[in-house]
């Protein structure tokens, strides 16, 4: 008001007949005596510093209990002081839910995660899993005490040398699937890094499931004496996972034989898997070709197929 009425020389009458504006509401000024609050605000703020104003104001229902402060006044006083605690929010990539495709063959989806025990001597144990994601076989299960991305990226490169590099990975967003070392490890390798949404699981149910079997048929009924030891009793149990053990997602076949009739054309026919969803006819495209990457990745080479 006090703008207008210097930059054109018009009264208060007419600025607010023009604005529609009271000018009982024009002169008003507030005789609120904030002072004592704002004194014991400023007191309770200094003994708390990272208090907001709903719990000093409990503090000073607590002090006194007579005085009825109500909280919106002390809301409005805590924020004219200026007392407001700032608070730094980690920022986290967004992850966009992509459709799961439909695998035809092995090699084309690996499903990586962590598991964790403790050894007798009360050492943690964590577990490095990979699943093929089509003939359900657990390509490695690395123990350790620790597990960084390097560590990591070694053990896959083992598996590529001996089966081939995949067409994706799926993971969750930890900090090994996540660094650069492991990403930039992939954009090398052109293997499309395919991260699930934060807090869904299930979008990686593969390997979580794989975990459940892990836990219940090993890490359950052993006791493992050293980390030496752990490493025995869990290797050998992949041996008996992927050779002896009937799994009933491939109709009661061991991972093995599932994968070696789905390499011979003979038996391609005598394997089962669940029908192609609505909207992917038989062979397309889009229900062959993996997920996109998060970050762009050249086509492969005719020679590296």
């Amino acid at each position: 008001m006090r703008r207008l009425q210097e930059e054109f020389h018009a009264s208060e009458r007419r600025v607010c007949g023009l604005m529609e504006i009271p000018r009982m509401s024009c002169r008003y000024r507030s005789r609120r005596d904030d002072s004592v609050l704002r004194e014991r605000l400023l007191t309770l703020a200094r003994e708390k510093p990272r208090f907001g104003y709903r719990r000093l104001h409990v503090l000073l229902c607590r002090h006194e209990p007579e005085a009825h402060i109500n909280h919106k006044r002390v809301w409005r006083v805590y924020r004219d002081v200026g007392l407001s605690v700032r608070r730094t929010h980690r920022k986290r990539l967004a992850r966009v839910l992509r459709p799961r495709p439909m695998l035809t063959a092995a090699n084309q989806e690996w499903a990586i995660d962590f598991a964790s025990d403790v050894a007798a001597g009360g050492r943690r144990l964590r577990i490095f899993s990979v699943v093929d994601c089509y003939t359900r076989e657990c390509l490695t299960l690395e123990v350790d005490t620790s597990m960084p991305s390097r560590r990591v990226t070694r053990a896959l490169a083992r598996i590529i040398e001996a089966r081939g590099a995949p067409g994706a990975i799926r993971s969750d967003n930890g900090p090994e699937m996540s660094s650069r070392h492991y990403l930039a490890w992939c954009i090398e390798k052109r293997i499309d890094a395919v991260h699930i949404q934060p807090g869904k699981p299930t979008q990686n149910a593969h390997v979580e499931s794989f975990h459940g079997r892990l836990r219940d048929e090993c890490l359950n009924v052993s006791w493992f004496w050293n980390l030496f030891d752990a490493r025995r009793k869990i290797s050998a149990w992949r041996v008996e996972y992927n050779c002896e053990r009937p799994h009933s997602a491939l109709g009661y076949l061991t991972p093995e034989e599932f994968a070696g009739r789905a390499t011979s054309p003979s038996g391609v026919s005598n394997i089962t898997r669940p029908a192609l969803p609505q909207g992917f006819p038989d062979g397309s495209a889009v229900a062959v070709a993996p997920a996109p990457a998060l970050t762009q990745i050249r086509p492969r080479e005719e020679g590296l197929i």
